[in-house]
């Protein structure tokens, strides 16, 4: 099959593809047309039926697997696909990993990287609190594993959650080396839970989107309420430990303004605010890099407010 990736302006669409959503609309004229996003591994396209009653449309709709005939033109210096005919897929005829995007890292590698982080950690409380969640509990592994770190903007793939919950941890790890003032114990165990309430936020690819109990609380309070949860069938764990690591995981957004339910009291909650931040936006920086076509200026972007460009090679 030919990737997303790889068309360019001009060229012919003749493949299966993943309707990762379809919506219909009408134009300024009132001619009524759909618009749909087809989806592989490597990325999406924007696509539009303009004659949906045509009788080479098939019916179809959000998440099927449709093989899409049409031709890549340019629209406000993005590709989308002009849609002349579609059909409904049968299962047997793709190969579902062809379609969901995937992280670059091998997951098996980065969660035996993760354990052993957990290994080194020396505060019998919270090896137990994470122990339960990262080695003990399938239901919550086989999710965690699989989950997007968002919908859109970062690590919006499959092995996203646990790619960012590592380098996170890993640039918290750094800072317990440059500043020893740091609580080793408290910072990574916050570093390698911060996130885990998107394990509840999002649904697992093609899907990739919010829940109801994500739109209505947040992947913060949710994480705080699993580590909660969880520490509850922790006989004797510290009242005073379990504040502070909750506090560290309401507070990582930082600002309330990012939706942060508290701002950092303690050292440890503002070196995860740092981590989870600089991990975030290079990871943007980077999938935005990756995504642009030839050219060292890639025009504004809004997340960093600033007309962006590439570095050059000397």
């Amino acid at each position: 099959m030919k990737y997303i990736k790889d068309y360019k302006e001009g060229e012919r669409v003749c493949d299966i593809y993943l309707c990762k959503h379809k919506q219909s609309a009408v134009t300024k004229n009132g001619k009524a047309y759909e618009s749909v996003i087809l989806q592989d591994k490597t990325g999406t396209l924007d696509g539009k039926i303009w004659d949906p009653n045509s009788a080479g449309i098939e019916e179809f709709d959000s998440l099927d697997y449709i093989e899409v005939y049409g031709e890549v033109t340019s629209f406000q210096n993005a590709l989308q696909v002009n849609i002349k005919r579609a059909r409904l897929c049968r299962e047997g005829e793709f190969d579902p990993a062809d379609y969901l995007p995937v992280s670059s890292k091998d997951n098996d590698t980065m969660y035996r990287e993760l354990l052993g982080i957990i290994d080194s950690i020396e505060n019998p409380w919270l090896k137990a609190l994470l122990n339960s969640f990262f080695r003990e509990d399938e239901g919550f592994i086989k999710t965690f594993r699989r989950s997007s770190a968002a919908k859109t903007v970062h690590h919006g793939f499959v092995g996203g959650l646990l790619e960012h919950t590592l380098s996170v941890t890993k640039l918290c790890r750094y800072y317990c080396g440059a500043y020893p003032i740091l609580n080793r114990n408290l910072l990574l165990t916050a570093a390698l839970c911060h996130d885990i309430g998107k394990t509840k936020e999002l649904s697992l690819f093609p899907e990739n989107d919010y829940t109801d109990e994500g739109q209505l609380l947040g992947h913060i309070v949710m994480g705080a309420e699993m580590v909660g949860e969880k520490i509850r069938s922790i006989q004797g764990f510290p009242k005073g430990l379990e504040g502070e690591l909750k506090h560290c995981i309401l507070s990582h957004h930082g600002e309330y303004e990012f939706g942060s339910p508290k701002k950092p009291a303690l050292i440890e909650a503002v070196a995860l605010n740092f981590a989870d931040n600089t991990d975030a936006r290079l990871e943007t920086f980077t999938e935005l890099l990756n995504a642009a076509p030839g050219g060292d200026w890639l025009g504004y972007n809004r997340l960093f407010e600033s007309n962006v460009r590439r570095t050059r090679e000397e």
